[in-house]
């Protein structure tokens, strides 16, 4: 009944995926992930046809169900895609809805010894399970992936490290270029770390548990510092180190040249023959991305052009950082045309 739900021409199954590769993750959260996967209208009415996938990925603390969400006088993502493929304005494609969530925060969607196997676990568990339960063309030419903030840069990473999965890649603002997305709060962080948590992370955890969270203004920077050191600079043995002095504020050359070091503009170089391989590169972002996220997806593009790739669908658009999911219809479509 609408506003409230929307018949949809498609399908979506629901499944509960029970990972290996998870069941020994650092910090201990459940191996068993919900995965949804949705296919088009006239999936069941043409047995023999074959379709690309595109695989859906979250920002941070994102968790599955929160797909369902609306904003008022919006349809929703699901919704949206549904749409798109029901009036025939895209080629027909299969949808693959990932969690990845992890109790602190994320997982950027890369191998961690400080959050989990989750580019493992996306790679060689759920890729070749749906390839073997629906009707994908399976092989990386015919798959992309797609997702905004954390989601985007697990897009633009995923597919330079497995370009033997991957063949296509959409970003909505992904963080990339880190000196501008994520150096600016370091400061935020060791302010509020000293005069609210005596200087500990432990404590911050402590009282973020304690309470509704992101019921204070410093939760956000504080858990997005720590969950990034988790995902790229953690230790063979978990321990997780900081880019940052906690004490002073002072920056850790060596820990911060990790971060670098995952930084997707610094990655083209070194992925350039993947890049190149690609049938679709799609990025965009609002002019007013609030973490300016919208440089690091020019310098993302720039750093492509270097290496020759200029087949890419670039846009900046007038909006922020926030509820832009009408833009993903359009990363929909253009992974689709390509892969199909």
């Amino acid at each position: 009944m609408e506003p409230w739900s929307y018949d949809l021409a498609g399908r979506f199954d629901e499944h509960a995926f029970d990972s290996e590769v998870l069941k020994d993750n650092p910090l201990g959260d459940p191996h068993v992930r919900p995965l949804w996967v949705y296919v088009p209208p006239a999936y069941e009415d043409e047995p023999d046809r074959r379709y690309p996938s595109i695989y859906v990925i979250q920002g941070l603390t994102g968790q599955i169900d929160a797909w369902r969400n609306r904003t008022s006088f919006r349809k929703n993502f699901p919704e949206l895609a549904d749409e798109l493929f029901a009036t025939g304005e895209s080629p027909p494609a299969i949808l693959v809805f990932v969690d990845a969530w992890t109790s602190v925060g994320g997982s950027q969607f890369i191998d961690s010894p400080g959050t989990g196997r989750y580019l493992t676990y996306i790679c060689d568990e759920i890729v070749p399970w749906v390839d073997s339960t629906y009707r994908t063309k399976a092989e990386a030419a015919h798959r992309g992936i797609t997702g905004k903030s954390s989601g985007g840069y697990g897009a633009m990473v995923d597919p330079m490290l497995r370009p033997d999965v991957f063949g296509g890649l959409a970003t909505h603002a992904g963080d990339a270029l880190f000196e501008m997305c994520y150096l600016p709060d370091f400061r935020k962080s060791v302010r509020e770390l000293r005069d609210k948590y005596d200087r500990s992370f432990d404590k911050f955890w402590e009282d973020f548990h304690s309470r509704p969270a992101f019921s204070k203004d410093s939760d956000y920077h504080l858990l997005n510092d720590w969950c990034m050191a988790a995902c790229y600079s953690a230790d063979e043995d978990g321990t997780v180190h900081l880019p940052y002095d906690v004490e002073t504020g002072e920056l850790r050359p060596e820990v911060w040249e990790r971060w670098l070091a995952w930084d997707p503009v610094r990655m083209v170089p070194r992925h350039a023959d993947a890049l190149r391989g690609l049938k679709a590169i799609y990025i965009d972002a609002g002019r007013r991305d609030q973490f300016y996220l919208d440089l690091g997806a020019e310098a993302f593009r720039g750093e492509l052009e270097k290496i020759g790739v200029t087949d890419v669908f670039f846009e900046l658009f007038d909006a922020t950082h926030s509820a832009i999911e009408y833009r993903y219809p359009l990363a929909v479509k253009y992974l689709a045309e390509r892969l199909a």
